[in-house]
């Protein structure tokens, strides 16, 4: 393991580290490369779903997340997480297309269950630490306070995902493959025979089938689901729609009506049950106002931020500014932003450092 990869203080090589193992390869090099630290390693799985429902946290994570810790000769636990998974992320994710924004489910499950609920229960098996196969860095700065910084490989980096970490947290944490590449992780995987070494990574909501976002809305919260019309953004009728739930800021495909020059969504109405449709300058946003902000260092700036702000995981980032206001902010960007799309976190970076975030509540 390359050296900086977490402040580990007087850690023995003897310290029980649980590894949180999805099922894929990520997780399961990542107890590899513990175990040959001389790290006593134990293998835990949540299962978030019950085993026949979705594709990633369903039927195929404890399976080949067992296999993986059996060919490790490492102790496997499954923990019983569906409960609260559908409690704290399943109730979010329902909840908050009910409101016309667009949640981001990956960052609520970080947030209340891997490094909420499943550190909770690391402890309880005696672990000192928690390990993930997330493409992230912790370090330690001169001043004993704990960074979380992009991966090496920033195809994969992960650290968006991860922006609402606390110091005690990540005193806690372990994440083997921030210095490491996709492809170098592939490849020790093979060399160490590990079953899951060729499996291919999920890019879709775990728990949602086939992307199919509008039948599990469907299923959940029917009521959701209410035609409407589709209008341009000076109210002309445009087309119908089935549900706004099935549609995001800035979404140009599969909006079910044919027009002379492309159009993107620009705003869901939630109180006429409308989709707003507009041009590509109509979809850019040089200001957001931001809730239930949350910066790394757990302490909020003193005075306004100059940052590289994400507003999304697939996002290059604009430069901007950010303005602390307690538990909310305001970023205004030097250039207009594609698509700021209420629900989703903007991500506060500086060069590969992340600062902190917070979730869009509107943009203009």
């Amino acid at each position: 393991m390359k050296p900086g990869t977490a402040a580990r203080g007087s850690l023995t090589g003897k310290t029980r580290v649980a590894v949180a193992m999805s099922g894929g390869v990520d997780s399961s090099v990542a107890a590899l490369l513990l175990k040959q630290e001389g790290y006593d390693v134990v293998g835990v799985t949540m299962m978030l779903l019950d085993f026949d429902a979705g594709p990633g946290c369903g039927k195929h994570a404890f399976p080949d997340a067992r296999k993986a810790a059996m060919q490790l000769g490492i102790p496997h636990h499954l923990l019983d997480f569906r409960k609260e998974f559908g409690e704290r992320v399943i109730r979010y994710f329902c909840d908050e297309y009910g409101c016309g924004r667009t949640p981001n489910p990956c960052i609520r499950c970080n947030e209340k269950i891997k490094f909420g609920l499943l550190l909770d229960r690391a402890r309880g098996l005696g672990a000192a630490r928690l390990a993930t196969g997330h493409y992230a860095r912790l370090e330690q700065n001169g001043e004993g306070r704990l960074l979380l910084n992009q991966g090496a490989d920033k195809a994969k980096d992960q650290s968006y995902f991860l922006y609402r970490l606390t110091q005690e947290q990540m005193a806690q944490l372990e994440m083997p493959l921030g210095g490491f590449t996709k492809n170098k992780v592939r490849t020790m995987a093979k060399e160490h025979g590990l079953p899951v070494a060729e499996k291919q990574e999920s890019q879709e909501v775990c728990f949602v089938t086939d992307d199919d976002y509008a039948g599990f809305l469907h299923g959940r919260r029917p009521g959701l689901l209410r035609p409407g019309r589709v209008v341009d953004t000076e109210g002309n009728e445009l087309g119908r729609h089935d549900g706004i739930a099935g549609f995001t800021i800035g979404q140009r495909k599969g909006l079910g009506i044919a027009l002379g020059e492309r159009r993107y969504v620009v705003r869901l109405d939630v109180e006429r049950n409308e989709v707003v449709l507009g041009r590509y300058d109509e979809a850019l946003a040089d200001t957001a106002e931001l809730d239930q902000v949350h910066w790394v260092s757990g302490e909020e700036p003193k005075k306004p931020q100059r940052a590289l702000a994400k507003v999304r995981y697939q996002h290059s980032g604009g430069q901007a500014t950010v303005f602390p206001e307690g538990d909310r902010a305001r970023v205004k960007f030097d250039e207009p932003q594609f698509a700021v799309t209420p629900g989703q976190s903007i991500v506060f970076y500086d060069e590969d450092t992340v600062l902190g975030g917070g979730i869009i509540e509107k943009s203009k």
